[in-house]
């Protein structure tokens, strides 16, 4: 064949295509319309993982998984937009780490609404001014992020999702490198990369900021400035890249949580995020913990943090696998909440992929 017949096939594919999205989303706006009436959420992550699976399995390439489950995101973002005007708090401003995984994980086309302080995406969420939140939750390199665990001891929200956003870290500047005296980022950012900065501008001095994006603003304006920030970060700003992959771990990886009203069905492959404190005794943590155990399950986590309650003492949030509807998940909660002072499920939801 020659090139204008692939042409025209291509033509003749594309009408295909694009009458099948719309038919598509002809459906889903009537799924739309009988969740509002029964009072259903509309964002339904179980769902979301059965059709990205789904769609791996009928997968015969050559198009990679990857692509697909990018074009499909993109496809189930135009639907939710088209179901109802999704607002998507996140920690801001524009261009950070958490926008970046927002934006992976809702597609495009919702409305996003950045905000100053991770309390504020809470803050959003419960007074429904936003559906859904994105919080970053932890650091594979510099671990916990505390202000967001605090929260979670003071509300009813729940964890219906979590993503994982490989964190690949810039040089930005628009001066060249050698002319670099001072450098802008979070403080958790220069911990990330403190290797690469020893060895590469040792005598550079580093600047804190709240966060990547300031960072780069500051850059823009202050003599021989330079930030590190996210490649998104550089292409929103037009800002040079005058290092790549800075990190010293190049798995570094943030893990992110979705907070909304309800959390997620049972969809076989789940995490389930409790918090729970425990009477002030020789063992009484021991004797909590130890009912997974008996029940055979995996506590993939555990992070103290003070109850501001009382001195000396803490709450404990712990993941393990599984589903609160499981059987053997509810018999071990029943039974841990038997060594508590208090015990609240934050959440069961899909695991997402690493």
């Amino acid at each position: 064949m020659n090139l204008d017949h692939l042409r025209t096939e291509i033509d003749t594919l594309d009408s295909e295509i694009v009458r099948l999205l719309n038919e598509r989303i002809n459906v889903v706006l009537k799924i739309g319309e009988e969740k509002k009436k029964s009072g259903a959420e509309i964002y339904v992550p179980s769902r979301e993982r059965a059709v990205f699976e789904k769609i791996k399995s009928l997968n015969a390439g050559p198009l990679p998984d990857e692509s697909m489950h990018a074009i499909y995101r993109e496809i189930m973002s135009a639907a939710l937009a088209l179901e109802t005007e999704m607002k998507i708090a996140y920690l801001g401003p524009e261009a950070t780490f958490t926008h970046q995984a927002a934006r992976n994980k809702f597609g495009v086309s919702v409305e996003y609404i950045p905000t100053g302080t991770i309390a504020e995406v809470f803050d959003k969420v419960q007074s429904r001014a936003a559906d859904y939140g994105v919080v970053p939750i932890e650091n594979s390199t510099e671990g916990a992020v505390t202000h967001t665990f605090d929260q979670f001891a003071t509300t009813t929200l729940k964890i219906c999702a979590e993503a994982y956003l490989p964190i690949s870290l810039t040089l930005l500047s628009n001066k060249p490198k050698e002319a670099i005296t001072l450098i802008f980022s979070k403080q958790e950012v220069f911990g990330q990369c403190r290797g690469w900065l020893g060895s590469n501008m040792p005598n550079v001095k580093l600047s804190p900021v709240e966060s990547t994006t300031k960072a780069v603003q500051l850059a823009m304006e202050t003599p021989g400035a330079a930030a590190i920030a996210s490649v998104m970060a550089s292409d929103m700003y037009e800002v040079d890249v005058l290092a790549e992959n800075i990190q010293d771990m190049q798995g570094n990886t943030t893990r992110f949580l979705i907070i909304g009203q309800e959390y997620s069905a049972p969809t076989g492959c789940d995490k389930t995020s409790i918090v729970f404190g425990v009477k002030h005794r020789v063992g009484a943590l021991y004797d909590a913990l130890s009912v997974f155990k008996a029940d055979n399950i995996n506590m993939t986590k555990i992070e103290s943090r003070p109850s501001r309650n009382k001195a000396w003492e803490y709450y404990f949030f712990v993941d393990i696998d599984g589903h609160v509807e499981q059987p053997e998940v509810k018999r071990a909660l029943d039974e841990l909440q038997e060594h508590c002072t208090l015990m609240t499920v934050l959440g069961s939801y899909p695991k997402a992929e690493i």
